[in-house]
C-alpha cells in the first residue's frame, strides 16, 4: 500500500480522536452526576473510540516510512494509551469491578466486538529484539557452562569406505526397482484386453450398478466440498489455520516497509547532526548577538519604568525565554526594598487567609462529590490536544505528491535545529548577563548610596534541590558488573527462560450482555475474554513506555487468582512475551535452599532490585502467592513460604513511578492466608472464573480447526456444550491425548468422534461449583468487593427511602 493509504487511515484515526478528546473535555469539566448509569455510558463511549483511534494508529505508526510523521504518531499514540488508561482507572472506582463493559456501547455504535479489542502495540517489543535475544543466548550459555544443557553433538565426516557401500546398497535397490517394473509392464502386455471378453449379463449388470454408485459418491463429494467452500467464503464455516499465499504476500510487504523505516530513519538522524552543525557554523554568533540585544532591550526598558534592574529568570524557570510572557509583571522582579518586604508580610497573611477558605472550599466540594461520580484529573488529555492540533497545523493538509519516496522533509528539520541550538545558546548567554546585570545594579546601588542584602534565588533552588533527594539504599555490589549479577541469578535459577506467548492465545469470547445484568443490580459474570482484557489493562499496558508508566495510574502489583489449570501460567508468560520483561522467580519452592539466613536474603533482594532496575521492564512472579501470608504453614510444607513475608511488601512500596516493575503473582487457594496482608501487598486482584458456554465454544473451535483433516462441519457447540465446567488446561491435556499422531493422519479416512473426546474428558475432574463459589466469596471480601457491596447497600437503602416517601404521597 502507498504513503496515501496510511495518511487516509491517519486522518480517520485523528478524526475519531479529535471526537473523543472533545467528549472526554465535556465530561472532565462537567460537575458530579448522581445518575452513575449516564455517567458510565458516556464513559464507556469515549472508552470505545479511544479504542478504535489506538488500532489506527498503531497500524500507522508500524507502516508509515517517513520519520517524522512517525514521531507525531507515536507521541499520540502513547498519550491516547494513557487516557484510555485513566479512565479505565474512573470505570474501575465507577463500577467497583477490575472488569469493564463495553457491550451497550459497541451495540450503540453499530460496531462488532472485534472492531473494540484494543491491540497490543507490537513495536515496544521490536525495540528490544536485541536485549532479548542477548538475555535468551547468555541463558543458554550460563546453562550449558553449568552442565543444564547437553551440547550439540557436532557429526564427523563419514569415511570413504562407508560412503561408497551406501552408493551401492541404493544404487542396487535402484535396479532391483527397475527390473520389477519392467517384469510388470511385460506381464500386462501378455494380458488379454479386457473388451475383447464378453461378459455376462450379471457382470454386465454388476459393472454398471458399480459405475452408478461410484458416480453418485463422486458428485456427492463434489458437491459437499463446494457447499463447503460456499460456507467458508460467506464465513459461516471457520477456516483452515493455515495462511494462505496472500496473506504471505502481505506479510513481506509489511516486513519491506519495515526495512525502508529504517533506512528513512538513519538518513534523517543524519540529517539533524549535519543540520545543527551548520547552523552552528553559520549563524551561532548572530543568535548570540540576538538574544543578548533582546534580553538587554527587556531589562532596560524595565530599568527605565522602575528605576532598578530586574532579576533574570533563572534557568530552571526558563531562563531568558520566559521575559516577555512576565514583562508586565516585571517590577516584581527588581531587587527588593523595604516596602517590598512589608509587602511580603501582608500578603503572607492574605495567602494563609486564602488558604483558610481554599479548606473549607475542598471540604464543600468533598461533600458535593460524595453524592455522585466526578472524574479523576488527567495527566495526558491536554497534552493529546496539543499534538492533535499539530497534526491539523503541519500534516492534514500538507502536499506529499512531490515526496512519493517519503524522505524527511527539511524545513521541518531546520525549524527543529534552529530552536534546539537557540535554547542552548540562550543557556551560554544567560550566564554573561546575569553577571552583567548584579555589575550594573551594584554601580546603581553605589549611584544611589544604598546598600541592599540582596538574596540569591539560585541558592535556593540548590538548596531546595538537596532537600528533595531521597536517602538511597546502600549499593551491596558496587564493583560487579550487570553481566556477573545477571549470571549468579541465572545460575540460582531466579532468572530464567520462559515460553514465547502472545496474549492473544489466551482464548476466550467477552460479555455480550454485561451492561444489562449492571442495569438490573445484579453483579455480572465476567468471562475469559474480560479476563484477557484486564490483564492487559492491568499488566501490560501501563508497562510499555516511560511516559504511560510515570504519568498514568499506577500499578505495582496484581494477584491472579483462579482453579487449577484455568491459565494462571500462561497468562504471566503471555505478559512476559508481551513486553519482552525479564522475569525474576522469588516462588518459595525456587529459592529455597538459596541465599540462606538474613543476609542471605538482604542480598538476594538487592540483587533482584538492582538487575530489575536496569533491565526494565521486569516482572517478579511468585506462585502459590497465598503461602507468603499463611497464619500456620503445614508441617509437610519444606520450603519457606513465610520466608518473603515482611520484604515482600517492602519491595512492592520502593516501586517508584520511574521503575517499570511489577509484581506478579499467582494463587489457587487465595482464602488460606491473612487476607489483611495479601490484599495490601497486591494492590489489584483479577480472578479467572469457569469458562461459559461462548469461551468454551470459542476454544473448541481454535483449537480443533489447526488440524487441516478435520471435517469443517464438525459440531462444536454441543462439544461446548458438554464440556462445561472444564478448564483451558484439562481441554489442552484432553486434545493432546486424543488427537496424536497417527490420530491426525487418519482424520481424513476416519472423522473423528465427539466420543472419543467425551471419554477423555470423563477421566478428569471439572471445576465445582463449589469451587467457583469459594472464589466468589473470597473476592468479596477484598477491599474493592467490600466498596462495592457498600455501594449496592447504599443504592438499596436510597431506592427504599424513595418508595416510603411515593407511597406516603399516595
Amino acid at each position: 500500500m502507498s504513503y496515501r493509504t496510511y495518511n487516509e487511515l491517519w486522518a480517520q484515526a485523528q478524526l475519531t480522536l479529535d471526537e473523543a478528546t472533545k467528549n472526554d473535555s465535556n465530561l472532565l469539566t462537567s460537575k458530579t452526576n448522581k445518575d452513575k448509569v449516564v455517567v458510565f455510558k458516556e464513559l464507556s463511549t469515549v472508552m470505545v473510540s479511544y479504542i478504535l483511534s489506538i488500532n489506527k494508529l498503531d497500524e500507522c505508526y508500524d507502516q508509515v516510512i517517513q520519520p517524522q510523521k512517525r514521531i507525531l504518531i507515536r507521541n499520540i499514540l502513547e498519550l491516547s494509551l494513557g487516557r484510555y488508561l485513566e479512565l479505565k482507572n474512573d470505570m474501575v472506582n465507577l463500577n467497583y469491578n477490575e472488569f469493564t463493559y463495553l457491550d451497550s456501547a459497541i451495540a450503540q455504535l453499530g460496531l462488532l466486538p472485534q472492531d473494540v479489542e484494543l491491540t497490543i502495540p507490537s513495536h515496544y517489543r521490536n525495540e528490544r529484539l536485541k536485549t532479548i535475544e542477548w538475555q535468551s543466548n547468555f541463558i543458554d550459555e550460563v546453562l550449558k557452562k553449568t552442565g543444564f544443557y547437553e551440547e550439540e553433538k557436532i557429526e564427523v565426516d563419514m569415511p570413504i569406505r562407508q560412503a561408497i557401500l551406501l552408493i551401492q546398497k541404493h544404487e542396487r535397490a535402484r535396479q532391483g526397482r527397475m527390473r520389477a517394473q519392467f517384469m510388470k509392464e511385460v506381464r500386462a502386455m501378455n494380458k488379454p484386453d479386457a473388451g475383447d471378453v464378453e461378459l455376462s449379463d450379471n457382470a454386465r449388470k454388476a459393472a454398471m450398478k458399480i459405475q452408478r454408485v461410484w458416480r453418485g459418491f463422486i458428485t456427492r463429494r463434489k458437491i459437499r466440498s463446494r457447499v463447503v467452500e460456499e460456507m467458508l467464503l460467506i464465513g459461516m464455516l471457520p477456516p483452515n489455520s493455515i495462511d494462505t499465499e496472500e496473506q504471505q504476500k502481505a506479510e513481506e510487504v509489511k516486513s519491506a516497509r519495515r526495512i525502508v523505516q529504517t533506512k528513512r530513519q538513519k538518513e534523517y538522524e543524519l540529517a539533524l547532526i549535519q543540520e545543527k552543525e551548520k547552523i552552528k557554523d553559520h549563524v551561532k554568533e548572530k543568535m548570540k548577538e540576538d538574544i543578548r540585544d533582546e534580553v538587554r532591550a527587556w531589562y532596560m526598558g524595565v530599568k527605565s519604568q522602575t528605576g532598578k534592574f530586574p532579576d533574570l529568570p533563572s534557568e530552571e524557570s526558563g531562563g531568558s525565554a520566559v521575559i516577555y510572557t512576565r514583562y508586565k509583571t516585571a517590577s516584581s522582579h527588581s531587587k527588593s526594598t523595604s516596602q517590598s518586604s512589608s509587602k511580603g508580610t501582608k500578603s503572607h497573611k492574605s495567602k494563609s487567609i486564602a488558604g483558610k477558605e481554599s479548606k473549607e472550599e475542598v471540604k464543600k466540594k468533598a461533600d458535593e462529590e460524595d453524592a455522585g461520580f466526578k472524574m479523576g484529573p488527567s495527566n495526558f488529555l491536554q497534552e493529546l490536544m496539543l499534538a492533535s492540533s499539530e497534526y491539523e497545523e503541519v500534516w492534514k493538509g500538507m502536499d506529499e505528491s512531490k515526496n512519493t519516496s517519503q524522505m524527511y522533509i527539511k524545513s521541518i528539520v531546520k525549524a527543529q535545529k534552529v530552536a534546539e541550538v537557540e535554547r542552548e545558546l540562550r543557556k551560554i548567554v544567560d550566564v554573561h548577563l546575569r553577571a552583567e546585570l548584579e555589575i550594573l545594579q551594584n554601580a546603581l546601588d553605589k549611584d544611589n548610596a544604598i546598600r541592599i542584602k540582596r538574596s540569591k534565588k539560585q541558592k535556593k533552588v540548590k538548596r531546595s534541590s538537596k532537600k528533595a533527594k531521597k536517602k538511597r539504599d546502600k549499593d551491596l555490589t558496587p564493583d560487579r558488573t550487570l553481566e556477573s549479577l545477571f549470571e549468579e541469578l541465572v545460575m540460582n535459577g531466579i532468572i530464567h527462560k520462559y515460553p514465547a506467548i502472545r496474549l492473544s492465545s489466551f482464548k476466550g469470547d467477552a460479555s455480550y450482555a454485561g451492561c444489562d445484568v449492571m442495569r438490573w443490580d445484579n453483579d455480572p459474570s465476567p468471562t475469559l475474554g474480560d479476563v484477557r482484557h484486564a490483564i492487559r489493562d492491568s499488566c501490560v499496558l501501563p508497562m510499555l513506555s516511560d511516559q504511560i508508566h510515570q504519568a498514568g495510574p499506577a500499578v505495582r502489583s496484581v494477584l491472579i487468582a483462579g482453579a487449577h489449570g484455568s491459565g494462571k501460567h500462561m497468562l504471566v508468560n503471555a505478559v512476559c512475551t508481551e513486553l519482552g520483561a525479564t522475569l525474576f522467580d522469588l516462588t518459595s519452592a525456587n529459592i529455597v535452599g538459596k541465599y540462606p539466613g538474613k543476609s542471605g536474603l538482604t542480598m538476594l533482594l538487592h540483587l533482584v532490585n538492582k538487575v530489575a532496575r536496569l533491565l526494565q521492564p521486569s516482572v517478579i512472579f511468585i506462585e502459590d502467592a497465598e503461602k507468603t501470608f499463611m497464619k500456620k504453614v503445614p508441617k509437610t510444607d519444606k520450603t519457606d513460604p513465610k520466608r518473603l513475608k515482611k520484604d515482600l511488601p517492602k519491595l512492592v512500596k520502593a516501586i517508584a513511578p520511574t521503575d517499570r516493575i511489577l509484581l506478579l503473582g499467582t494463587s489457587c487457594c487465595p482464602w488460606d492466608c491473612d487476607q489483611k496482608s495479601l490484599t495490601g501487598t497486591y494492590g489489584k486482584i483479577i480472578v479467572i472464573p469457569r469458562p461459559d458456554y461462548a469461551s468454551l465454544y470459542y476454544i473448541w473451535n481454535d483449537l480443533l480447526f489447526q488440524y487441516s483433516g478435520l471435517s469443517r462441519k464438525f459440531d462444536v457447540s454441543s462439544l461446548a456444550k458438554l464440556s462445561d465446567g472444564y478448564s483451558i488446561g484439562t481441554i489442552i491435556k484432553v486434545l493432546q491425548e486424543v488427537m496424536t499422531c497417527k490420530r491426525v493422519l487418519q482424520l481424513t479416512i476416519r472423522p473423528l468422534m465427539h466420543v472419543e473426546i467425551l471419554n477423555a474428558l470423563a477421566r478428569h475432574d471439572p471445576i465445582y461449583k463449589e469451587e467457583d463459589e469459594a472464589f466468589n466469596q473470597w473476592y468479596s471480601r477484598t477491599p474493592l468487593g467490600r466498596r462495592k457491596q457498600k455501594a449496592l447497600d447504599a443504592e438499596v437503602e436510597r431506592r427504599m427511602i424513595e418508595n416510603d416517601k411515593h407511597s406516603g404521597a399516595k
